[in-house]
C-alpha cells in the first residue's frame, strides 16, 4: 500500500473539483494537510497503545444527555436516536473525507458514532462548542499501571498534561503516541488537535481504514475496532450502538457543559484488575496506622467478637436468552411483503421476561436483490421488547429477484450478546400468463375506426387479457398489412404502401409497423397516432400481434374530404 499522503494527494484534485466536498473544511483539510509518518502503510493491530486498557472518561450523565430524544419537529422517524449536532457534523465529515482519500475502505459514519458514544458520549457535558472544541479537556485516567495499561509518557504533557504517563485524550480517547502518527486536520484550521471532535473524528477513521481495510467485510470491521480497544465487550458495544444509529439517528443540540461526575467504577472495557496486597509468607497482613492514632493491643483473654458476615447483594438479571416466537422460517416472492413478522423474546437469567431490551434484526449474507424493511437500502431495524419481552419486526419486503437471506436478531449486554436467526428464502415471481385475447378498449370502441383523408386516427387503446384478466408486460407489434394470394395478412411492402403510416424516428420518415410500449398494469397500450397524409380514400388493416400470435385486426376507413 502506498503511504497515507500519496493516496490524498493523488486524490485532491478529484476532491476539490466536486463541488459538495470543496465546501467541505473537513475535505480540503485532508487533501491539503495530510496526517504524519505515512499512517497508512501499516495496520494497527490489538497490541498497538491505543488498544490497550486505557480506562473511561466518561461523565456520569443523565439520561436525557446520555441518549437525547429527538424531538417530533426533527422529521425523524420513530425511535430515531440522537446526536449533538456538532459531533454529527464531524462524523459525516469524516466519512466524506475519507471516502475521498480511501475509496476503498468504505467507512461508515454510524462506526465513527459508535465510537464517540462509548468514549465520551460524543462530548456531551464537556461543553461541546459549534468549532468542535469543549470547555472542558476530555481525558482518561493515568495510565500507570494501577488497574489499567501502563503507558509510560511520550508528548512530554503536550496533550494530556501529564509527564509522567499517558492519558488518553479528547472526545475519540487517543493515546499521545497514537494520535502523533494519525492526528489529522478536519476542521481546516491548520491545526491537528485531539481535543477537537472534528479532527478527531477525522483521526479516527484514518486509524481504522489503515492496512488497506475493507470495513464493509465484517471480519475486517471486527479487527479495526479491536485495534482500536482490545476488548470483546467494547466491540459489541460499539457495534451496538453504529447499528442503532444505522436505523435512524439526527441531530439535536449542543448540550452544556455540566457538573457531572465520572462513574465510579469503570464500565468499559473490561473489569479492572487491582494491585494485591503485598504479604509475607508465614505472616498476616499489618494493619497499616492511621496518622494520628495509637492501636490498642488486643487483649488475648478476653475473646474477640466475631462479625457478623454481609449479607450477600442480591445478583441483578441480566439478559440471558433470546429464543425465536415462532418459526424461523421466512418465505415470500420477490418484491412481495412477508406475511409472517420476525419475532423473538429475550428472557432474563430469573426466567422473566427482559422489557425493554435493545434488539437489533439486520439482513445479511443477502442474495435477494435488496430485501429491506419498506425502504430501499434500509437493511437494520433497531426495536424495543414489551412488557412480555417480545420484539417484532414488520415491514419486511423481499428482494427483486430469487435468493436467501439470513436475518440476525441480536440483543446485547455490558459483556455479552445473544443472537437469533431466521433464514429467509425469496422465490421468483411466476411469470404470468401470456395474453390469449387483444380487444380494443377505447372510447370509440363500439364504432369502426374511420377518418377524413389528412387527419390522423388516435386514441385507439387495447388491452391484453389471459382468462379475462388483465396482463401486464406484454408486447404488441402494429403493423399495416395486407392479404397475399393464399388470403393470409401479411406486412405491406413500404417501398409500394400507399395506406396509413405512423412517424418514423426522423423529420418526414414513415414507418409501417411499431413495436409498443409494454401493457401496463391494466394490461392496456395506446397506439401512436397512424397518419393519413397523401392516403387515397379506401380500407385499410392494422393488425396487432403479440408474441404469442395472438392477433387483433383493425379496419381503418379513410374517406374523402368535402370539396
Amino acid at each position: 500500500m502506498k503511504p497515507l499522503h500519496r493516496h490524498l494527494v493523488n486524490t485532491s484534485r478529484k476532491v476539490l473539483c466536486t463541488a459538495a466536498l470543496a465546501a467541505s473544511l473537513t475535505t480540503a483539510a485532508v487533501v491539503t494537510n495530510t496526517s504524519t509518518a505515512d499512517a497508512g502503510e501499516s495496520e494497527p493491530t490489538p497490541d498497538s497503545p491505543q488498544a490497550t486498557d486505557r480506562g473511561d472518561a466518561r461523565l456520569d450523565l443523565p439520561d436525557n444527555l446520555a441518549d437525547p430524544a429527538v424531538p417530533p419537529a426533527a422529521g425523524a422517524g420513530e425511535g430515531a436516536s440522537g446526536i449533538p449536532a456538532t459531533a454529527l457534523d464531524a462524523y459525516k465529515r469524516a466519512q466524506t473525507a475519507v471516502a475521498a482519500a480511501l475509496p476503498n475502505c468504505k467507512l461508515p459514519w454510524e462506526l465513527l458514532a459508535g465510537i464517540g458514544r462509548v468514549e465520551s458520549v460524543h462530548a456531551s457535558g464537556y461543553g461541546l462548542k459549534a468549532d468542535g472544541y469543549t470547555e472542558r479537556p476530555i481525558r482518561g485516567p493515568q495510565l500507570n499501571g494501577q488497574g489499567f495499561a501502563e503507558v509510560k509518557d511520550t508528548d512530554k504533557g503536550e496533550w494530556d498534561g501529564d509527564a509522567v504517563y499517558d492519558k488518553a485524550v479528547g472526545p475519540m480517547q487517543f493515546i499521545p503516541s497514537t494520535w502523533a502518527t494519525w492526528g489529522a486536520d478536519g476542521n481546516g484550521d491548520s491545526k491537528r488537535d485531539p481535543n477537537n471532535i472534528y479532527d478527531a473524528a477525522l483521526g479516527a477513521g484514518l486509524y481504522l481504514c489503515a492496512g488497506d481495510r475493507n470495513l464493509s467485510d465484517p471480519a475486517q470491521l471486527d479487527k479495526a475496532i479491536l485495534s482500536y480497544n482490545n476488548s470483546r465487550e467494547y466491540v459489541n458495544t460499539v457495534l451496538g450502538f453504529m447499528r442503532q444509529y444505522q436505523s435512524g439517528a439526527t441531530q439535536v443540540p449542543n448540550p452544556p457543559v455540566g457538573t457531572y461526575q465520572p462513574p465510579t467504577s469503570p464500565v468499559l472495557p473490561n473489569p479492572r484488575t487491582t494491585t494485591p496486597t503485598h504479604t509475607t509468607p508465614g505472616r498476616g497482613t499489618s494493619p497499616t496506622p492511621t496518622p494520628g492514632k495509637t492501636t490498642t493491643p488486643t487483649d488475648p483473654a478476653k475473646p474477640t467478637p466475631k462479625p457478623e458476615p454481609e449479607k450477600p447483594k442480591p445478583t441483578p438479571a441480566r439478559l440471558a436468552k433470546l429464543e425465536a416466537v415462532g418459526s424461523t422460517e421466512l418465505k415470500a416472492e420477490a418484491g412481495a411483503a412477508f406475511t409472517a413478522v420476525p419475532r423473538i423474546k429475550a428472557v432474563l437469567s430469573d426466567g422473566k421476561p427482559a422489557a425493554n431490551q435493545f434488539i437489533l434484526f439486520a439482513v445479511e449474507d443477502d442474495t435477494t436483490d435488496g430485501t429491506n424493511f419498506g425502504k430501499p437500502g434500509q437493511a437494520h431495524l433497531a426495536v424495543q421488547t414489551d412488557a412480555e419481552g417480545v420484539a417484532a419486526a414488520p415491514g419486511l419486503v423481499a428482494g427483486g429477484q430469487a435468493g436467501t437471506f439470513t436475518l440476525r436478531a441480536t440483543g446485547y449486554d455490558t459483556s455479552s450478546q445473544f443472537t437469533v436467526t431466521f433464514k429467509g428464502v425469496v422465490a421468483a415471481k411466476p411469470a404470468p400468463a401470456p395474453a390469449d385475447l387483444l380487444t380494443r378498449t377505447d372510447a370509440g370502441a363500439a364504432k369502426p375506426l374511420e377518418v377524413v383523408a389528412g387527419q390522423p386516427v388516435k386514441g385507439v387503446e387495447v388491452q391484453a387479457t389471459a382468462g379475462g384478466k388483465a396482463v401486464a408486460g406484454t408486447r404488441i407489434t402494429a403493423g399495416v398489412v395486407e392479404k397475399n394470394e393464399a388470403g393470409q395478412w401479411v406486412p405491406v411492402d413500404p417501398a409500394q404502401a400507399k395506406g396509413p403510416w405512423f412517424k418514423g424516428a426522423k423529420d418526414g420518415e414513415k414507418v409501417f409497423s411499431v413495436e409498443l410500449a409494454p401493457s401496463g398494469a391494466d394490461g392496456k397500450v395506446v397506439l401512436p397516432e397512424l397518419q393519413t397524409v397523401g392516403v387515397a380514400p379506401g380500407t385499410y388493416h392494422l393488425r396487432l400481434i403479440t408474441k404469442e400470435n395472438v392477433v387483433l385486426v383493425l379496419d381503418v376507413t379513410v374517406t374523402a374530404a368535402a370539396a
